[in-house]
């Protein structure tokens, strides 16, 4: 049986709802017979930095995944971006969704200025777009939570018994008729002209073609180890 580790992010200031934690959970509860042999754990990070150093691992070492599936949320940006590398590089301009502000510059000092990710970014490209949504290669992932993911991850990936494939693919923000405010009967309404053109759907769709793209690209499952 092969595993898949499906990933997202909390909110994190800016982004009061981040679609890609119901996105993870969509992809995880799918039902189809095709995926029966595949076991899929979903996972949504708190956005800080503790959270990405305390729960990957632990996450990697319990769920021995085959794949490593990761989305975040680009609110700024209009399609799928299926990210090609990680940067070392770390925003100390805003803080993450606990109020942390880093004080290094470099997510690994002394390594070099990207990573690779391990994961057919093309294949995934052309999935995105045979589901009917705008898509394109990324070689930025920025310099936030889900860059320093995307890094945290292509390390793991490359140390023996870690994850065979990892993909990371950034979401455009979601189309909501009103956001619930904390507090009795209150909401903030959007106008039609700056709601998103995307609804979760959309985004489900999407998401569940690279996953299944992904799977169908996994190399035969290694043998379990002790």
């Amino acid at each position: 049986m092969t595993t898949i580790l499906i990933t997202g992010f909390g909110p994190f200031p800016g982004a009061p709802f981040n679609p890609t934690g119901a996105l993870v959970v969509a992809l995880a509860r799918l039902r189809d017979p095709a995926l029966r042999n595949v076991r899929r754990v979903a996972h949504v990070f708190a956005t800080s930095y503790a959270a990405v150093d305390r729960e990957l691992p632990a996450l990697l070492a319990r769920e021995r995944p085959d794949v490593l599936l990761m989305f975040g949320l680009a609110a700024h940006r209009r399609h799928i971006s299926i990210e090609t590398r990680a940067r070392n590089a770390i925003s100390r301009v805003v803080p993450d969704a606990s109020g942390e502000l880093p004080a290094a510059r470099l997510i690994s000092p002394g390594a070099g200025a990207a990573l690779p990710l391990r994961g057919p970014a093309q294949r995934l490209l052309a999935a995105v777009r045979a589901a009917g949504m705008p898509a394109s290669l990324s070689g930025d992932a920025g310099s936030y939570l889900c860059n320093y993911l995307c890094w945290r991850a292509g390390e793991a990936a490359a140390r023996d018994g870690g994850p065979r494939l990892i993909a990371f693919a950034h979401v455009p923000k979601v189309h909501l008729a009103s956001l619930r405010v904390p507090g009795p009967r209150r909401h903030i309404r959007v106008p039609p002209r700056a709601r998103p053109p995307f609804r979760l759907d959309d985004l489900v769709r999407a998401g569940e073609a690279i996953m299944r793209a992904a799977l169908a690209t996994t190399p035969t499952r290694r043998p379990m180890r002790d």
